[in-house]
């Protein structure tokens, strides 16, 4: 199997271009910043959290404010059925749904496609995309690719940018 260095999709061997992304799987034709690790930048200190206690239930009329840790104001969202939570990379053609890069994302380990927000008939889950550093909920890591049901009032983290979800 071949991992993609971009999505991190496995594909087969002899494939010269990923299946799910097109990203060149032979060179680095695109140059892109890639996510540091934070353990190799020698940041092992534990950021883990309490749980919370909030309302699973999500309305059709319910709207999501994300609040970054120390910042001003938080960011309103609109979920339809899905939103992909990130940071931006100019030399990158796939842009996140929620750019984070002007909270640090990049310093604090955020992958480009991070984790997505999936919206149901009364549910609002979070799946980590299989990213370089990870996403905790209420400081229990996700493993990727499993949709993790959200409460009102719950720790996000992805690498070391927190984030609280509230439900109006």
């Amino acid at each position: 199997m071949v991992i993609c260095n971009y999505c991190g999709y496995s594909n087969l061997e002899g494939v010269l271009f990923c299946e799910d992304c097109g990203q060149n799987l032979r060179g680095n034709i695109m140059e892109t910043l890639p996510t540091r690790s934070l353990e190799h930048l020698g940041i092992t200190h534990d950021l883990s959290s309490r749980a919370t206690w909030g309302t699973a239930r999500f309305s059709l009329e319910s709207a999501v404010m994300f609040h970054v840790t120390d910042a001003d104001e938080p960011i309103n969202l609109q979920v339809m059925e899905r939103m992909v939570l990130g940071r931006t990379d100019t030399s990158s053609p796939r842009k996140p749904d929620l750019d984070l890069s002007d909270y640090g994302a990049l310093e604090k380990g955020v992958s480009r496609m991070h984790a997505t927000l999936y919206r149901s008939e009364d549910t609002l889950t979070i799946v980590d995309m299989g990213s370089m550093n990870g996403t905790h909920l209420n400081g229990q890591r996700l493993a990727p690719n499993q949709p993790r049901i959200l409460r009102d009032g719950d720790e996000i983290r992805l690498g070391k940018l927190v984030a609280h979800i509230y439900f109006r």
